[in-house]
C-alpha cells in the first residue's frame, strides 16, 4: 500500500512537471514583450516626444508604412534590431541610439564624409610632445608663446581647480587655443566651467524648449540659456576655438558660448551639430532606446542641431602643410594680432 502511495505521488509529481514543460513550450510569446509590441512602442513613443520632425522634414507616418510591414512574431532578436535600428536612423540624428546586449543603432552621418583636418600622432609629435601639462583632463602646452590646450571629452570632469590653473599660465602667453575637435561631448557644465572664465558679466548664448505632448508644436516656451562669470580669476584675452564635424553634441554648445563672446574665435570646420538634449526609455523587450527631446536655437534663432559654423572656415586641402597642423597654424597668426577682428 506505501508502495502504490509513493508510486502515485510520483506520478503526479512528473504528469505535473509534464504539464509545465509543455506550457512553457506551447505558451505564446508574452503580448508585451512581442516583435509587434516592440515596434507599435518605439514608433508611438519617437512620435509623440521625438522634436525635430518639422525641423528635418520627416514624415514620421509615412515611415512606419515602410518599416511596419517587416515586423513579424518569429523573426529573430538580431533581425528586430536591424529594423528597428534602421527605423530610428531616418532621423538622421546623431543622439538617436538603440542599444541591446548584442549591439548598438548609430547615425553618423553628422560627420561620415567630411574631412576632420585633426591627427592625434600630429598634435602629439609636433605640439604637444612629452613635456606637456596635464590638468586634469586638459593637455597643454606652450606652442609658439601661445597656451595650446587639448581636451578630449567633455566626458571628463573639469574643475574649476583646473580652470585657475589655465588662468594663471594664460599671464605668461599671448593667447589661448582651446582645441576641441573631435570632441563628441559630454556634461554640459564642464563646457560652462571653462566659458565661465572668459566673461565679466552674464552672457546669453542660446535659447531651448523642450518637447511636452504629440503635437508637432508642442514644447514649452523658449528659454535663454546663459552663462555665468566665475567668482575668481578671468582670463579676458583672445581665445581661438577649433572645431570639426566631430566636435558633437555639447562641443557644439560650448562652441555656441564662444562665439557669444567678442574676444572669441572659431577655427576650422562647422561643428556637427546634436543640438536637441537626449531622452531615454525602454521597450517591453528590455532594450534601451534614446532621441532628441528638445531644440536650442542661437540668438539668431538657428538651430544648433545643424551646427555651429566656424568664424574662419579652413577646410580647403590646398590649406594643408605637410608636418603642420594648419589650423593651429591659422589660429597662432590671429591670436598673435593686436585686435581681435
Amino acid at each position: 500500500m506505501r508502495q502504490q502511495v509513493v508510486l502515485s505521488r510520483l506520478v503526479g509529481f512528473f504528469l505535473a512537471l509534464l504539464a509545465m514543460s509543455c506550457e512553457e513550450i506551447i505558451a505564446p510569446r508574452a503580448p508585451e514583450a512581442s516583435p509587434r509590441a516592440a515596434f507599435e512602442h518605439l514608433w508611438s513613443d519617437v512620435n509623440n516626444r521625438y522634436s525635430f520632425f518639422d525641423e528635418k522634414q520627416i514624415d514620421w507616418e509615412a515611415v512606419r508604412q515602410q518599416y511596419s510591414p517587416l515586423i513579424h512574431e518569429n523573426m529573430a532578436p538580431d533581425a528586430l534590431f536591424d529594423v528597428l535600428g534602421d527605423m530610428l536612423g531616418e532621423l538622421q540624428d546623431g543622439h538617436v541610439n538603440l542599444l541591446s546586449t548584442f549591439n548598438r543603432s548609430r547615425n553618423w552621418s553628422w560627420f561620415e564624409g567630411f574631412p576632420l583636418f585633426y591627427d592625434q600622432q600630429l598634435i602629439d609629435d609636433v605640439y604637444l610632445g612629452t613635456t606637456f601639462r596635464i590638468i586634469g583632463p586638459l593637455h597643454a602646452q606652450t606652442v609658439n608663446n601661445v597656451l595650446y590646450v587639448n581636451y578630449r571629452s567633455f566626458e571628463r570632469t573639469l574643475t574649476p581647480q583646473h580652470m585657475d590653473e589655465i588662468v594663471r599660465l594664460m599671464q605668461f602667453h599671448e593667447g589661448l587655443i582651446l582645441d576641441v575637435r573631435s570632441n563628441g561631448g559630454g556634461n554640459l557644465q564642464n563646457a560652462l566651467t571653462i566659458a565661465s572664465r572668459f566673461i565679466e558679466e552674464e552672457v546669453i548664448y542660446a535659447r531651448q524648449r523642450f518637447k511636452t505632448g504629440p503635437g508637432r508644436t508642442d514644447f514649452t516656451p523658449w528659454a535663454d540659456m546663459r552663462i555665468s562669470p566665475h567668482a575668481g580669476e578671468k582670463y579676458l584675452g583672445k581665445v581661438a576655438v577649433l572645431t570639426n564635424r566631430r566636435s558633437f553634441s555639447t562641443t557644439t554648445f560650448f562652441a555656441q558660448m564662444m562665439r557669444a563672446l567678442p574676444q572669441a574665435r572659431l577655427f576650422g570646420d562647422q561643428t556637427g551639430g546634436g543640438g536637441g538634449i537626449p531622452v531615454y526609455a525602454e521597450l517591453p523587450n528590455g532594450w534601451t532606446y534614446r532621441f532628441a527631446g528638445s531644440q536650442t536655437i542661437n540668438l539668431d534663432g538657428m538651430q544648433l542641431e545643424h551646427g555651429v559654423s566656424a568664424d574662419v572656415l579652413l577646410t580647403d586641402p590646398m590649406d594643408a602643410s605637410p608636418g603642420k597642423d594648419h589650423i593651429i597654424e591659422a589660429s597662432i597668426i590671429w591670436l598673435k594680432q593686436g585686435s581681435t577682428d
